[in-house]
């Protein structure tokens, strides 16, 4: 499916607040709420949506720490640790990258310990590097047209 300048300002209007009504959107972006409701329609169904989501603080609900861990598996590891790691609730994010890691992850915990706990059970699938976050400079940023 083709995303055409219309369905761009959708998207726009989307990814600044979901809970938009498609009315709202069609006064938005020039056109009708069935028209609003056909076009995301049609791109759920061609999987250019793929879902809406809250964002909740880990912070506000109870996360002292983020990190960014990455995981260079061990020889016959990483297909095991594939499986495993969908399992630990304390990861937000993973990504099976290139380069001399396998393995990039955002994780929130409660505390230090909870961090050594943690990589405890990472050691055994390969050697982690482990990186604090400090602080956020871009958050949830959109995806916006090709140029």
């Amino acid at each position: 499916m083709s995303i055409d300048t219309l369905n761009w300002k959708i998207l726009k209007c989307l990814q600044n607040n979901a809970r938009l009504s498609n009315a709202e959107i069609g006064r938005q972006v020039g056109i009708s709420s069935p028209a609003v409701s056909e076009r995301i329609k049609k791109m759920e169904d061609a999987g250019i949506i793929q879902g809406y989501h809250a964002f909740v603080s880990p912070f506000e609900a109870g996360y002292q720490l983020k990190a960014i861990i990455t995981l260079r598996a061990f020889m016959g590891m990483l297909k095991p640790f594939l499986e495993k790691v969908k399992t630990y609730d304390e990861v937000l994010n993973c990504y099976r990258i290139t380069g001399n890691e396998n393995i990039v992850m955002e994780v929130v915990l409660k505390n230090q310990k909870h961090l050594e706990s943690f990589i405890d059970q990472l050691i055994v699938y390969g050697e982690t590097k482990t990186q604090i976050v400090l602080s956020h400079v871009i958050k949830y940023n959109q995806v916006r047209p090709i140029k």
